[in-house]
């Protein structure tokens, strides 16, 4: 650490969303640093390796989501915990930047931490210590150097639970605001004709199987009832396209399901409402100002072990970030057809409940606001900072 010359620079994210943010610091890195000044080594996927990163394994062997599933995968991924650690203490980086993923990451960075307490440690997205296992923030000060939080209100969060030093960096959706959010005539709630109706039943197949059928009989009932006409496109992950496709097939109400990017923004541009999974999805809505339901459903074991463990007010992060439960949203015993169509119907019409949900979203941009620079540039600014500290404490 101490040697001056070329910076080694471990990056070990867990999955797709860790590998694209781990992707955009290293291009404001080697913006900010010098390429020729960086190396790189850790765990990533397509978009990191593209950057320069060559991966220790491929990501799809830890990318599980939800206890069941890591359960079954638990044999791979506790062996791929200790071959990234052992890759790391052996390459002994200046410094290790973990990314999301905390069943996997934080585990590699207590193991680095425990045999080269030298390294300093930055972790790029908070864990949830504000909704669940709030515990889990004193004791991330024994690994993580500085936490870099993509939603305004974790430094707070962090410093009234003895986490460890953090920094709002910005959340990446900001850098792209302008490809989801309506230019002028793109979107026109009080025009004639069919209401443009957004379903999202989620990015993960978990999600999918649990909220498809739900979903499907809440329209069945909105059909009935609505006082205008309505039509619903989905947009779909590639790789649950045709199990949706399959899902709605049976559906009184037939969907547009839409794949790609580009696609998903233009049907953002033009939604009027939403029925969506929580998640990150509630953000990009929230921030393209179109009002919503949120629901989420969990396995029965998972409700069980999760239901006493969360304490949060709200599981949806435009209600978080605002501060405000705007956003009605039903969990688990409470995400029946009948309370999903009654929240649903007064955001189709001028309604004061319509009314409530724009205002508030409008605050949005207020509260993730960071200044001149991008999201990537400031956490880019932070790991630097790091390295600089350590630097000067090689020399005193």
């Amino acid at each position: 650490m101490c040697e001056t010359g070329r910076l080694n620079i471990w990056i070990v994210s867990g999955e797709e969303s860790g590998d694209q943010l781990g992707a955009k610091l290293m291009r404001a890195l080697k913006a900010r640093l010098g390429s020729a000044k960086l190396r790189f080594g850790g765990v990533g996927g397509r978009a990191m390796e593209a950057e320069g990163l060559k991966s220790l394994f491929p990501l799809e062997d830890i990318a599980v989501m939800g206890i069941v599933a890591v359960i079954g995968r638990l044999p791979t991924v506790l062996g791929r915990i200790r071959m990234t650690a052992d890759a790391v203490v052996a390459a002994n980086p200046d410094l290790l930047v973990i990314i999301d993923s905390p069943d996997f990451t934080h585990r590699v960075a207590k193991a680095v931490r425990k045999r080269a307490p030298h390294i300093p440690i930055v972790d790029y997205v908070s864990p949830s210590v504000w909704a669940w296992r709030p515990g889990r923030a004193a004791r991330m000060r024994a690994y993580v150097d500085h936490l870099l939080a993509l939603l305004p209100f974790e430094p707070d969060a962090h410093k009234r639970l003895g986490g460890p030093p953090t920094t709002y960096v910005g959340h990446p959706l900001i850098e792209r605001v302008g490809e989801f959010r309506p230019a002028a005539g793109e979107r026109d709630f009080r025009k004639g004709g069919p209401l443009n109706l957004l379903v999202l039943p989620g990015s993960r197949r978990s999600e999918v199987s649990r909220l498809l059928e739900t979903f499907g009989e809440t329209l069945t009932l909105l059909q009935k009832r609505s006082p205008r006409d309505f039509e619903v496109t989905i947009p779909a992950v590639p790789h649950l396209a045709q199990t949706i496709r399959e899902g709605v097939s049976v559906w009184s109400v037939k969907p547009r399901i839409i794949e790609g990017e580009a696609a998903k923004w233009q049907a953002f541009r033009s939604a009027d409402a939403a029925l969506a999974a929580s998640g990150t999805v509630t953000l990009e809505l929230g921030l393209a100002g179109v009002p919503m339901v949120v629901a989420y459903k969990v396995s029965v074991i998972e409700a069980v072990i999760l239901r006493p463990l969360i304490k949060a007010e709200s599981i949806v992060l435009t209600n978080l970030v605002l501060g405000e439960n705007a956003i009605p949203e039903f969990i688990q015993d409470d995400c029946t057809p009948e309370a999903l169509v009654t929240a649903l119907l007064p955001l189709l019409s001028d309604t004061p409940e319509r009314q409530r949900q724009e205002a508030a979203l409008r605050h949005l941009d207020e509260q993730m606001r960071i200044g001149d620079e991008m999201p990537s540039e400031r956490a880019a600014r932070i790991v630097d900072e790091v390295l600089e500290a350590r630097r000067q404490s090689c020399f005193r």
